[in-house]
């Protein structure tokens, strides 16, 4: 498993805390950055980064962080194949593995995250459960154009 992970000025603080747990876990990551703290950066850059990075690197996984978690969730579901998901909970991000194969977990860094270590857990070590109708749904979502 390879993680991918990015954050921009809200998120920078809370990113070196995943860094931590990451490496606590012997978990193998690249750091995308933000690799200091600059208020006027933006969300997009992180989250186009780790998108494009997962795209590109079979069985690894997305981790990004900003101040709601929307913005950096909403720039990398614009990738194809992308499955980003904003989780609240460490319950959200083991379901959206199981049924949604997401592959970029968001979180929010302006909440309270005394349960960050959970989410990830969560998300990183739960698998796809491959039932034939997640299957057909998520074939959907990566089939879709409006």
């Amino acid at each position: 498993m390879k993680v991918f992970i990015g954050a921009d000025h809200r998120g920078f603080n809370l990113k070196n805390q995943v860094i931590q747990w990451l490496e606590g876990r012997d978990i193998d990551f690249n750091d995308l950055g933000a690799y200091e703290l600059i208020s006027e950066d933006d969300y997009n850059d992180y989250a186009v980064m780790v998108a494009r990075e997962v795209l590109a690197t079979p069985d690894s996984y997305g981790v990004l962080l900003c101040g709601s978690a929307q913005g950096v969730c909403m720039q990398a579901n614009r990738f194809k194949g992308i499955r980003a998901a904003f989780c609240h909970n460490p319950t959200e991000a083991k379901t959206t593995r199981e049924h949604n194969n997401a592959n970029v977990l968001c979180i929010a860094a302006d909440e309270s995250r005394d349960d960050c270590s959970d989410i990830l857990e969560a998300f990183l070590m739960t698998s796809f459960s491959s039932l034939e109708r997640y299957n057909r749904r998520n074939q959907k979502l990566d089939e879709a154009s409006l």
